[in-house]
């Protein structure tokens, strides 16, 4: 009989090459293919909160402002659209392309003292800018100061 010392590192990393192969197996199985190209875009997003009001800012690289839509459901804000693939890749000798195309919706959950009437959007070098107002009642100070008598 051959005795060997035991090693929990050997283990560990069997275990790693199978969460590995797990990731790798469900990556390929969530990323629709079309010509060839991924379809999977999802822009990335940064949001803050003002003194008076809620910034959202999307990542939207070659969108065009036509492709994007912007609505309000149910007190949600639903930012939605496609980033095309351009046509004029048929003609070019792409040996690897790794920029994202299909189409992306993000949803975000507006709180009671969102202005929805007053939502207004901005696109700039490729970053829109949502800017949702806060309410005339949330502007008050939050904090009361009491004198005593």
């Amino acid at each position: 009989m051959l005795v060997t010392r035991y090693n929990p590192n050997l283990k560990i990393k069997e275990v790693r090459r199978g969460f590995d192969l797990l990731n790798s197996m469900l990556d390929e199985f969530n990323v629709e293919k079309t010509d060839g190209f991924k379809s999977n875009f999802s822009p990335t997003i940064n949001t803050r909160e003002g003194e008076y009001a809620y910034h959202i800012e999307v990542d939207l690289p070659g969108v065009k402002k036509e492709d994007i839509n912007i609505q309000v459901e149910d007190n949600t804000l639903v930012i939605s659209g496609e980033r095309k693939i351009k046509e004029e890749m048929k003609e070019e000798n792409y040996y690897k392309i790794e920029s994202n195309f299909g189409s992306f919706s993000r949803s975000f959950s507006l709180p009671e003292e969102a202005d929805i009437e007053n939502i207004h959007a901005e696109s700039t070098d490729g970053v829109l800018e949502v800017v949702v107002p806060k309410l005339e009642s949330a502007k008050v100070e939050k904090v009361k100061k009491i004198s005593i008598k």
